[in-house]
């Protein structure tokens, strides 16, 4: 049997499992190639790979005999069954203990905790890693978050931080954390991606329904405000598609596209694991939902012909209120990785995991699809308190929320005042105003709780006294024909 030369194995040759194995050999890893559909390789080795330090692979048991110990192998495959399905074909092909597997692609954080320990009783070190930046990432440096079995973390680390992109020097690839911990970091990505496409696409909306703005004036706002505090990649791909005409009748392309946005799921994973935390992640949630409702396209045309509403007129100082509606975008972007942050802190308690939050924040400012200048701010942040309850706290933050308050409330009113809906500018508002509540009506919520169900309450420490002790689960008989019967025994 030949000597194994490959340094790096990926299985999966779509377009990123591609760009990624073409971005190692770049430097200087030799890499081996597998797909299940073996002509895929073949093609993949006499075009782009041509030349480079890259090697095919026509089975499982090819692949993993290529490969130096210990074996280094990704998969970049569909999530969930497919994931499940390779792994077993490698342990079938020769994979042996120490050796490590990589899961690459979106998968859910549940599944890659379930592989970790299956794969760890057998002595193979599994890592669940995330992967954004696209084509154009895993071509010239995404950003990766990997975690799970640890032990595997300095056999990769060369690797993975070598095909990462870096952010002053700092490659954006840092270990995440045990079990699903990389894979869970990727899916709150994922869910703050989904809030600042929502809030990007509601600036959008009033500038085009409100101000009555043509695209190209809207493409000439983005790129103003991408030169201040707002500059990220995901403005920066907004002012292209503003500017973006068809060849041939000259109309900007944007407004030939149906106004139905798909979603993959990982927004919707991010909202129910926040539920089921009890973490108030309302802008991702809104950002899940504003999509939902964009799907009913053919009842939201029946609904506009018979549902009455205002029709937008501004009147003012359209370069004032330019400046609104960009404090207003920043303050909600700010809401919306304040909301992020929380939910990863929370889910470092809940699953016991020690996540590094300065570290996260750095590598998400590079290479992702999240990446922005504000994200520097946000790992200044977190280093220099590493225990900061709430981004909302940090000086920085607390000082822009308080510049970008009047601006932001009135977009909010405008858009209420308009009929434009604003659901992500406004949640985050909400929060804002909720979080810096001293006395929420609660309380009122949990008497209504005890009237029809005796599910008990506690009372203010202030009001405390023998019939209401403090700390202790209080019944009250709200009508008197009911029973002092609490709801530990009556649950309805």
């Amino acid at each position: 049997m030949a000597e194994p030369v490959g340094d790096f194995g990926l299985i999966g040759l779509a377009v990123m499992g591609q760009n990624l194995i073409l971005n190692a050999a770049d430097h200087g890893f030799t890499v081996v190639a597998f797909n299940r559909t073996v002509a895929k390789v073949d093609r993949f080795l006499g075009d782009e790979a041509k030349g480079k330090s890259i090697v095919g692979a026509h089975s499982i048991e090819e692949f993993v005999s290529k490969l130096k110990k210990p074996r280094r192998m990704m998969m970049l495959v569909m999530a969930g069954k497919p994931v499940d399905d390779f792994i077993e074909l490698l342990l079938n092909g020769g994979v042996e203990e120490g050796d490590i597997i990589i899961d690459g692609g979106n998968s859910h954080f549940p599944d890659t905790n379930r592989r970790t320990k299956y794969l760890s009783a057998k002595g193979i070190r599994f890592v669940g890693t995330g992967v954004s930046g696209g084509e154009e990432g895993a071509r010239y440096g995404p950003s990766i978050m990997p975690g799970g079995n640890e032990e595997a973390w300095p056999y990769i680390k060369d690797v993975l931080q070598s095909i990462s992109a870096k952010s002053d020097g700092e490659a954006c690839c840092q270990w995440v954390g045990d079990e699903g911990a990389g894979h869970y970091v990727k899916m709150v990505h994922n869910g703050i991606e989904y809030g600042d496409m929502q809030l990007i696409c509601e600036a959008y909306d009033i500038m085009k329904r409100g101000l009555g703005l043509e695209d190209k004036e809207i493409g000439d706002v983005f790129t103003e405000w991408n030169k201040g505090v707002l500059d990220s990649f995901l403005i920066e791909i907004t002012r292209d598609i503003m500017y973006k005409n068809d060849d041939k009748d000259g109309q900007p392309i944007v407004e030939k596209i149906l106004d139905s946005a798909g979603q993959k799921g990982t927004g919707k994973w991010t909202a129910i694991n926040a539920l089921d935390l009890g973490m108030p992640v309302t802008l991702i949630g809104e950002a899940v939902f504003a999509r939902c409702l964009s799907s009913l396209k053919a009842e939201r045309g029946r609904a506009s012909k018979v549902l009455d509403g205002p029709t937008p007129s501004f009147t003012g100082d359209k370069k004032q209120f330019l400046a609104n509606l960009e404090q207003a975008l920043y303050a909600s972007k700010i809401i919306s990785y304040a909301q992020g942050f929380m939910l990863i802190q929370n889910a470092a308690k809940e699953y016991k995991w020690k996540l590094n939050k300065p570290e996260i924040a750095l590598m998400w400012r590079g290479g992702c699809i999240i990446r922005s200048v504000f994200l520097k701010d946000i790992t200044k942040a977190y280093r220099a308190n590493p225990d900061l309850e709430n981004l909302l706290f940090d000086d920085f933050f607390n000082k822009a929320i308080h510049k970008a308050q009047p601006g932001w409330r009135d977009i909010v009113s405008k858009g209420a005042l308009w009929g434009i809906p604003t659901p992500a500018f406004s949640t985050a508002l909400s929060f804002y105003d909720g979080y810096r509540s001293k006395d929420l009506p609660a309380n009122l919520l949990q008497a209504q709780r005890d009237y029809f169900g005796a599910h008990t309450f506690r009372v203010k420490p202030e009001a405390a006294s023998a019939d209401y002790p403090e700390g202790k689960d209080i019944h009250v008989n709200w009508t008197g024909r009911g029973g002092n019967i609490s709801a530990s025994t009556y649950t309805a």
